[in-house]
């Protein structure tokens, strides 16, 4: 088989083991590149891509393939890239990342010489418990063996002499040298760029009812959470609503009902409705009507009531907005889209 029909398979069958690293890895740029000593994650304009050395590749066995496609995606889904350059010592970095994400790879698909945490039982290290902790603890390791000789881990005395000895067979991620000089707005639009990868490889895997990494769901659940807003509503409705109020009564014991005595007083409240409509056709991408509901929502928090109008070439839906509710997008070509906010209001 080429190259090509051998990383689609183990493509495939990452998709049919594990969904969401599998639409993950649909979604990524692959390029060869036998500069590369094994692979590694790449910049592709403000994207990540995936680098793959054909005579490495070549040299696997199928389960090792998958797992060295799995190994790499785990470092972008980690955050790896962003954290990797805040790290003094980047052997011991590249160890220690290493070490956290291939104890989420079966040991039967983890290529030979992949840093294993149970070779480094002596050291006592608490399994799945982030590189930082990997890192603080194999610094402490690596002092005590340049200090005494040895670190009481016969194996990681081996990993401090081989990065002592220049480094040979130790984890190598030199393709990511190439994202220590983006600037501060090339960094936020890639991190901009992965997130909508992320949501939509979540997206894709809970429709075909597959299992989103923990993590993952945790950080989708942190970036929709709802932004500052972008226009000052309150004023806004003040000047340009006034007119379009509805009012509410509700009766109260505290108090006394002026016309009939021993009857309950009526509490009167006027509360601002609005009608809005939004674009939800095809021309308008996920990300600008992740927008429109965000404004939206803080409408809604100045105490109006909303109801949302959906239109592409027609009118798609007329309903009451509550950010506490899932919202469903209509239209957007003639297919039905879910779209989840996430929403502070109480």
């Amino acid at each position: 088989m080429s190259r090509e029909e051998t990383l689609g398979k183990a493509s495939k069958e990452l998709m049919w083991k594990e969904p969401f690293y599998g639409f993950f890895l649909l979604m990524l740029n692959k390029v060869w590149n036998n500069k590369v000593p094994t692979a590694g994650v790449s910049k592709h304009n403000i994207n990540y891509q995936l680098a793959i050395n054909e005579d490495f590749w070549n040299s696997l066995s199928e389960n090792h393939r998958i797992g060295l496609l799995k190994h790499e995606l785990l470092h972008i889904a980690y955050f790896h890239l962003s954290m990797y350059f805040n790290f003094p010592d980047k052997r011991l970095a590249n160890i220690a990342m290493d070490m956290e994400i291939n104890q989420y790879i079966d040991s039967e698909y983890l290529p030979e010489g992949g840093i294993d945490i149970d070779n480094y039982a002596e050291l006592n290290l608490d399994r799945k418990a982030g590189c930082r902790y990997y890192y603080q603890m194999l610094k402490q390791a690596k002092d005590e063996k340049d200090k005494n000789g040895t670190s009481g881990c016969p194996n990681f005395d081996n990993l401090c002499d081989q990065m002592d000895n220049g480094g040979d067979g130790l984890p190598d991620h030199s393709t990511w040298e190439e994202f220590e000089e983006l600037t501060e707005a090339e960094q936020k639009l890639m991190q901009k760029q992965m997130d909508t990868l992320l949501q939509n490889a979540s997206i894709q895997t809970e429709k075909k009812r597959g299992t989103v990494p923990g993590h993952i769901k945790d950080h989708l659940i942190e970036i929709s959470k709802l932004e500052p807003p972008k226009f000052n509503w309150k004023q806004y409705m003040r000047r340009f609503t006034g007119a379009s109020t509805k009012v509410y009564t509700k009766k109260i014991r505290r108090k006394e009902n002026r016309r009939y005595s021993e009857n309950p007083g009526l509490k009167i409240k006027m509360k601002q409705h609005m009608l809005l409509g939004i674009d939800t056709s095809g021309s308008v991408s996920d990300s600008e009507l992740q927008e429109f509901m965000n404004e939206i929502t803080h409408i809604y928090k100045c105490g109006v009531d909303v109801t949302i109008i959906q239109c592409d070439t027609t009118i798609r839906s007329i309903e009451p907005f509550n950010p506490k509710k899932e919202f469903k997008v209509h239209g957007r070509g003639g297919r039905v889209k879910c779209a989840t906010l996430y929403s502070d209001v109480q």
